[in-house]
């Protein structure tokens, strides 16, 4: 129930199910759970009830018991009006607190199972921890390298509990591996480029750099040391991550930039927007920094908010900067603008970034093309025989039939490959992403190919 409140009544959960879902049968399955929440209500209530309803009649009846009893014994000369009063009292005064302890069984019960779930919870071992002895890692010029790593994401009985998910029992079977033998080292200010296909493990990668998990298989090192035996704190310190899908808790834009860095002054805070390329916007709103961006920042743009976000990396100036598409969200002006500051940011920083964008990748040291989680190319931009990576692009205009091809003309009509590219196009249309292939000079065409050689050379 309190997952469904969640889900549902939040700003992007209501506006998803007024978009997408079918009113009737939310609130038809809504209703079904209030219903059950109710009936558990009721039935506790009435098994209170019924509890207190008997303590009260047993009392009643023992009452009128001794009174008749004793009125007759009184009667008879046997016992004195005076001692049948003085029973009849203390009858009264010890029913009194068992009939207010009538919920206390429920109560107890409840208490119980409540105390069983807090008790497994905390008794549920963190698979990620610092190991006894772990140091803290020196600040500075900080390199990134993965060794021979490989990793699966762990069992559902590994993570949660049956309790917490609402089924009877969890899952145990192992998950698919992730990643195999992944190996490469980024010098200290460097910038690595990790493209491919979605679901490739590019965010994966990022993950155990940040040690979210760890892996089964290999090593990964930061600044030299095995991520494992650096204390999570100052790992944590030194790496900072712009995801694709910025999350801004509903507080105001200092609040949201102060998470990075509590102490951070006014004039940092303005820096930091002011190289985010957002500072004009902040400075218009009426509040300014006090704006409050609502429920997972609503109130602000897609672009806006990722902009926010990249702010606060800003602040944070951690040794290691992750950015997993850092700029998707952001139009191609803002774009120029934010790859600006990104780059006087990143300067003498190590970078690791995920990005399908040309423009984005075009200046990193190193390119790394991750295909069903193996690195299966590396190179640079300028090194088409090393790295052709296919980076997806929308086509802005319907390109010319191959009879048409740009080139010198030969016998029969038909236009001349350029070199380095593919004279293979597809029929007009609009929107169609397409490979990107490169020439020897580093230049880029766009490529629509047929759907059943979308992968051929």
């Amino acid at each position: 129930m309190g997952q469904t409140m969640t889900e549902r009544f939040n700003v992007s959960g209501a506006l998803l199910v007024k978009i997408f879902g079918d009113l009737p049968r939310e609130t038809a399955a809504f209703a079904g759970k209030a219903e059950r929440v109710r009936d558990i209500g009721i039935t506790q209530a009435m098994y209170g009830r019924l509890l207190f309803t008997a303590l009260t009649l047993v009392a009643s009846l023992a009452t009128a018991l001794v009174y008749g009893a004793g009125g007759w014994l009184v009667l008879e000369g046997g016992l004195t009006a005076g001692a049948l009063v003085a029973m009849a009292a203390l009858l009264g005064r010890l029913y009194g607190p068992l009939t207010a302890l009538s919920n206390v069984q429920v109560d107890v019960m409840t208490a119980l199972v409540a105390f069983d779930r807090v008790f497994e919870v905390l008794d549920l071992k963190p698979l990620v921890d610092d190991r006894p002895g772990a140091v803290a890692l020196p600040a500075g010029p900080t390199s990134v390298e993965l060794d021979h790593v490989a990793f699966r994401y762990p069992r559902a009985d590994e993570v949660s509990l049956a309790s917490l998910e609402s089924v009877a029992v969890l899952d145990t079977a192992d998950s698919q591996q992730v990643l195999h033998d992944v190996s490469f080292h980024v010098e200290p200010g460097q910038t690595v480029a990790l493209v491919g296909p979605s679901g490739a493990g590019k965010t994966t990668i990022t993950g155990l750099v940040a040690r979210l998990y760890d892996v089964q298989e290999g090593t990964v090192r930061v600044g030299g040391h095995d991520v494992r035996d650096v204390t999570l704190a100052s790992l944590h310190r030194a790496v900072g991550v712009v995801s694709q899908d910025a999350h801004l808790f509903h507080d105001t834009i200092r609040g949201n930039l102060l998470f990075a860095r509590p102490e951070a002054t006014d004039a940092e805070l303005e820096g930091a927007l002011r190289d985010a390329q957002i500072w004009p916007l902040v400075s218009a709103l009426p509040d300014g920094l006090d704006t409050v961006v609502g429920d997972r920042g609503h109130r602000l743009s897609g672009g806006e908010k990722q902009r926010l976000a990249i702010a606060r990396l800003l602040l944070k100036s951690p040794a290691v900067v992750v950015l997993d598409e850092a700029t998707a969200h952001l139009d191609s002006e803002s774009e120029v603008a934010v790859q600006r500051a990104l780059a006087t940011a990143l300067e003498g920083r190590t970078a690791i970034v995920i990005a399908h964008r040309l423009s984005t990748v075009r200046e990193a040291d190193q390119i790394l093309v991750v295909e069903d989680g193996r690195v299966v190319e590396r190179g640079r931009h300028a090194e088409p025989a090393r790295a052709r990576w296919r980076l997806r692009r929308p086509v802005p205009h319907p390109v010319r039939p191959a009879g048409r091809a740009s080139g010198r003309r030969g016998a029969g009509g038909s236009g001349r490959r350029a070199r380095g590219h593919s004279a293979r196009v597809a029929p007009p249309s609009t929107g169609i992403a397409a490979p990107v292939r490169y020439d020897a000079a580093g230049d880029s065409t766009n490529v629509a190919t047929r759907p059943n050689s979308a992968g051929s050379p």
